[in-house]
């Protein structure tokens, strides 16, 4: 029991690691879409000033933010289940370790 305890502490501690990787991405990727909102913002600005603008980078723009935004999404959806399965394993480390200090205070009568 110790040892599937043990085992089970270690791949939590993986997932968990791992998580942390992909917040740590997708922070990233947020930082780049912002620079992207922040120049399709500026653009948009002058659109509406009626000043020329390179119509073929806006809609550069936003394909790419688009697709980091899908990119973060999926990102997001794995980092869910992942933290989703690390609870549910926690939950099974938590019965074990209860059992095992119910059969410790048995053995002890």
């Amino acid at each position: 029991i110790v040892q599937q305890t043990k085992q089970s502490l270690q791949l939590m501690t993986q997932r968990a690691l791992e998580a942390e990787s992909k917040v740590e991405e997708l922070k990233q990727e947020i930082s780049i879409l912002q620079g992207e909102l922040e120049s399709s913002k500026a653009e948009n600005k002058n659109l509406r000033a009626g000043q020329p603008t390179n119509l073929g980078a806006v809609k550069h723009n936003i394909d790419f933010a688009l697709q980091n935004l899908h990119k973060i999404i999926r990102g997001a959806n794995r980092s869910i289940k992942q933290l989703t399965v690390g609870t549910e394993s926690l939950h099974f480390v938590a019965d074990i370790l209860k059992s095992t200090g119910k059969i410790s205070e048995v053995e002890k009568e």
